[in-house]
């Protein structure tokens, strides 16, 4: 699966789900299908979901040239959080285990049609989901510059954002901005140089979680898979950067706490039961950081169902 994305912490990934033959998973960042895969090769049997049709595709092919594999996966265009609908649609009532693998794939970086590297130059788009309206060039040549200012800066914690953002408005006025060279040269032009790789990184980020929605619903959805996983299953999330790694964190929190009423108050009102225990977070090893730099940022947390009966 290597060809179109290296898959992070595999073998954590599946120690954490202690995956068993004939057992119900959940993928819900199909991407090259390289923990679906790992899934399957160890006799489970997955349901996926993407919202990019190319990694649907690509994944359906490449699965379906091993036989084993033949009517243990079913693969599915939709968000994953929209987890409640896809398992009702397919009368799954029940999952043994789940995993999410955040962020993008290494095809949609390395493919510059796709417009979401910062040091290739295509055009503008950085949408996941290619039948979607909003594209990254929709935002640049569209938003205000408030409105870019606060994107910059909340998603992609940038402290030059607003530097940036005036830039840009300035530019646009001549011509659109339609590619991706185009946009880092501007952001090359608004932060100092750094000794922490490519300036506009924070930029892209910032502008592609907000062409694809990235953090709202997210906290949401982890719960919506907790609620269908079995007594004893564990879900596993792979996240990329502080923003979302923070949401999932919180999440597990809330998840594993009894009370989660004001601590002001004498008595529990909230009725709140603790649904998970958290297993662990976990960094991939110094070996897998080095084969694939995209892995560094990574950070694996992992939860189990309670069983509350």
């Amino acid at each position: 699966m290597s060809e179109y994305h290296i898959p992070v912490m595999p073998t954590e990934c599946m120690d954490a789900l202690d995956v068993k033959q004939g057992k119900l998973y959940f993928d819900g960042t199909l991407g090259g299908g390289g923990h679906t895969s790992e899934i399957l090769k160890r006799g489970g049997r997955v349901i996926a979901t993407d919202r990019d049709m190319e990694a649907i595709d690509y994944s359906r092919m490449r699965l379906s040239q091993i036989s084993d594999y033949n009517g243990r996966y079913t693969l599915v265009k939709d968000n994953f959080k929209n987890v409640s609908d896809v398992l009702k649609s397919h009368e799954i009532d029940s999952l043994d285990g789940a995993i999410l693998d955040l962020g993008i794939s290494s095809h949609q970086v390395d493919e510059n049609l796709r417009g979401f590297s910062y040091s290739g130059d295509g055009l503008l788009d950085m949408r996941m989901d290619r039948d979607q309206y909003l594209s990254a060039m929709t935002v640049v040549n569209e938003y205000t510059e408030d409105e870019l200012s606060r994107i910059i800066y909340t998603y992609g914690e940038e402290r030059f954002a607003r530097r940036i953002a005036k830039k840009i408005c300035e530019i646009r006025v001549g011509s659109p901005i339609e590619t991706t060279k185009q946009l880092s040269d501007i952001v090359k032009s608004c932060v100092p140089e750094s000794k922490h790789g490519n300036p506009a990184k924070k930029t892209f980020q910032a502008i592609r979680i907000e062409v694809n929605n990235e953090l709202s619903g997210l906290g949401e959805a982890v719960c919506d898979i907790v609620e269908a996983l079995k007594p004893g299953a564990r879900i596993a999330v792979i996240t990329f950067h502080s923003l979302e790694d923070r949401i999932v964190k919180q999440t597990f929190k809330t998840l594993a706490t009894d009370c989660i009423c004001d601590k002001s108050l004498p008595v529990c009102i909230c009725n709140h039961k603790a649904s998970v225990k958290i297993i662990g977070k976990y960094k991939p090893s110094t070996s897998e950081q080095t084969a694939n730099s995209r892995s560094k940022s990574a950070t694996l947390r992992v939860a189990e169902k309670l069983n509350r009966a």
